[in-house]
């Protein structure tokens, strides 16, 4: 915190997660104001990922080549722009499935190029030694605002529409932008060209099986966990418990729980950093045994806050450990193959949990969904180097 650049560079994610936290409800309730429904939604929310998913490697690319800190700019001040422009189409009266659409696209292409640029930027600006504790920060306010974000934001779109919390995301989206500039972080020095670094980040990433196992288990496992919490997790609560009253409590207490994951990661510096990472993840699959059983609310809240408590230790730990032993020059593009994979999961996951729906009820697939996520980190601790990505406390990469 004594450094300059990581004030701005935490400013800069506090004010933006404080509008992202309201977004998903503005949208969905501005989707459902035209006359959409479900299918509606779903090709909305389509258009703001698949983007996303195609130019991550893109955005990876030229985050090795060109300086992080005017990526995040322009990056952010797309994202406000589109945000805007879908604030003022609703707001006017004029939005259509269509446009709110084309909006999600521009929206998840600037995602695109913001992320791979982050992943590299902390590590610039924040010495080795003190990387956990820069990713803990990082993620505290946006844990904090989760607990809150989404009931102020009801409140909002309630009183006064879905274009006013989108108005708001958007400025968000313009500060964040302005405060990044100001980071002025120096651009890789770079000899080959694009597709010549393309080519080096792929033959990075396979040559590390530490990184592509880890993206592939992850792939699974955050399938599983979306498909059964996010999309099966409301149903089964409408099914046996009190519906979007204890569904809310559950969200908050799984909120919680990230929020105090945060707080254990700026006290606890594990040596085994990737092995840390993997083990973080199981405990997911506590919500979806217990609702899959159909054991009383108070079992799932406490399932939720601690599948809260290790996600976020495992994403911590996982930033930390892919940024000490990732060099400089290739932190984007590895970065981007990384979120490829885990992008990857969310359609598939909703996509085979819909067609396993069809044959089992939801308690099964819930229970399936549970052992897939344990399965995924059983399978990633058999890796041998797993054990072998620990803290660094020095300089370096490898």
């Amino acid at each position: 915190m004594r450094s300059g650049a990581f004030r701005r560079f935490l400013l800069a994610n506090l004010v933006s997660a404080t509008g992202s936290a309201m977004a998903p409800l503005a949208l969905a309730y501005s989707v459902i104001g035209e006359g959409g429904g479900a299918g509606d939604l779903g090709l909305v929310l389509a258009t703001n990922t698949v983007p996303t998913v195609v130019f991550l490697v893109v955005g990876g690319v030229l985050a090795d080549r060109l300086s992080r800190s005017r990526m995040l700019f322009l990056g952010n001040l797309l994202a406000a722009a589109a945000q805007g422009a879908l604030a003022v189409i609703v707001a006017t009266g004029h939005a259509s499935t269509g446009s709110i659409a084309v909006c999600g696209f521009v929206s998840g292409t600037a995602m695109a190029f913001t992320v791979p640029a982050a992943q590299g930027a902390v590590s610039q600006i924040v010495p080795v030694e003190q990387l956990q504790q820069a990713n803990a920060l990082l993620r505290l306010p946006g844990n904090a605002v989760k607990v809150l974000g989404p009931a102020v934001g009801g409140v909002v779109v309630a009183v006064s529409g879905p274009a006013w919390a989108l108005a708001w995301d958007a400025l968000t989206f313009a500060v964040a932008a302005v405060l990044l500039l100001g980071l002025r972080l120096d651009a890789p020095v770079t000899v080959t060209s694009a597709l010549g670094d393309l080519r080096e980040g792929w033959a990075g990433f396979w040559s590390r099986t530490w990184l592509w196992t880890y993206t592939a288990c992850g792939t699974v496992l955050v399938g599983a966990w979306l498909a059964g919490f996010q999309l099966l997790g409301p149903v089964v609560a409408a099914q046996q418990y009190a519906g979007a009253r204890d569904w809310g409590l559950v969200q908050g207490a799984f909120a919680a729980g990230l929020l105090a994951g945060t707080v254990v990661c700026l006290r606890w510096r594990p040596y085994r950093l990737l092995t840390v990472a993997v083990v973080g993840g199981v405990p997911l699959a506590a919500p979806l045994l217990v609702m899959g059983w159909g054991l009383p609310l108070p079992w799932v809240l406490l399932a939720a806050l601690l599948a809260g408590v290790g996600l976020d230790v495992a994403i911590v730990a996982w930033a930390t450990a892919f940024q000490q032993h990732v060099p400089q020059g290739e932190l984007g593009r590895l970065s981007a193959f990384n979120s490829v994979g885990e992008r990857l999961a969310i359609p598939l996951g909703y996509l085979l949990t819909a067609l396993a729906v069809g044959t089992w009820d939801n308690r099964t697939v819930l229970v399936a969904c549970a052992a897939l996520v344990v399965a995924a980190a059983v399978l990633n601790l058999c890796v041998r180097d797993v054990y072998r990505i620990n803290r660094r406390a020095g300089e370096g990469d490898g």
